[in-house]
């Protein structure tokens, strides 16, 4: 099931971007996805999913946005150094 999302953009955006409103769309929805996912409101499964993309479509999207595929904090990556003895 799908919601639709109603957002009203002045029209001198879309050359400014050089995108269509089609362009700006599909744009919007994967900048949209990478953003919650770089802030941990999303999983990379739920973003892709936002994105309507698939999980290496959206891995592409990421290193496009320069966002890390892997989402540690630094308390996070000390404990695997630890468990794997780095």
């Amino acid at each position: 099931m799908n919601c639709q999302v109603l957002l009203e953009i002045p029209y001198s955006i879309f050359p400014t971007l050089h995108k269509s409103p089609e362009e700006f769309s599909l744009y919007i929805k994967i900048l949209a996805a990478v953003k919650m996912y770089e802030m941990k409101e999303l999983s990379m499964e739920k973003a892709a999913e936002l994105a309507n993309l698939s999980r290496s479509e959206f891995i592409y999207s990421l290193g496009k946005f320069n966002v890390d595929v892997f989402q540690y904090s630094e308390k996070e990556l000390e404990k695997e150094r630890a468990i794997l003895g780095f």
